[in-house]
């Protein structure tokens, strides 16, 4: 007999996953990993115009895109965002060979959280898989897509002294040092969303407990298929 079995902690993990997930996404699709200096728009060889000798921008740097001003309308600027990466195979000043390795992992990571969204959904119903616990299976490859998602957060910074990186930071950006650029926002959150990865990792446990509890197996004598203790 199948049981619906739905707590506090369950839906907790389930929540944070999915969360999580999508917070990772973000950070990895959104160009705003670095943030150049102040900048007139327009390409180094385009001459301003007068209306635009104090208009400024900081361009910004993701992890295969970047945001930049160089398209004029109207006398204003427009934003021109759009990935600069065209294969895994250019050259490594143009696509850093570190962030190459650095996406692959968070995508590996990405993945492996997409698949426990799912499981962490089918345990309200299905709590073994293979005579394994669901919830421990699903902990277990959380925790590796957190460590997927560390080894791409340290390959990041390593790529900071390729050419790509020197037209935004200026000459003075090396590996782990980001010269004219300070880091952007979606930086932060790939470390938060890291974190809190490992966070769901510990969770998973307390959902199987929780699920296992003197209470819920009351419900189940009682005969209820659908068991909320919220």
């Amino acid at each position: 007999m199948c049981y619906v079995i739905v707590t506090s902690r369950t839906l907790l993990w389930t929540l944070l996953t999915i969360a999580t997930s999508l917070a990772m996404v973000a950070a990895v699709i959104t160009p705003s990993w670095l943030i150049g200096s102040p900048r007139k728009p327009g390409l180094r060889s385009r001459l301003s115009t007068p209306g635009n000798n104090e208009e400024k921008y900081s361009p910004t740097l993701g992890m295969y895109n970047r945001c930049t001003k160089i398209h004029q309308v109207d006398q204003l600027f427009t934003d021109s965002c759009a990935p600069f990466v065209t294969s895994f195979g250019m050259p490594s000043e143009e696509f850093p060979n570190f962030w190459k390795a650095s996406l692959v992992f968070f995508a590996f990571g990405i993945a492996l959280m997409v698949f426990t969204v799912f499981t962490s959904v089918l345990g309200c119903c299905v709590r073994s898989i293979i005579k394994k616990s669901i919830f421990t299976i699903s902990g277990t490859i959380q925790a590796i897509a957190g460590l997927l998602f560390i080894l791409g957060l340290v390959l990041y910074p390593a790529g900071w002294g390729s050419t790509r990186v020197q037209l935004v930071c200026g000459e003075s950006a090396q590996p782990f040092l980001l010269g004219d650029c300070r880091l952007g926002w979606t930086f932060y959150l790939a470390i938060g969303s890291t974190v809190v990865t490992f966070i769901c990792s510990v969770l998973s446990v307390q959902a199987e407990i929780s699920t296992s509890s003197d209470k819920v197996q009351d419900e189940i004598l009682e005969g209820k298929n659908l068991i909320c203790l919220l």
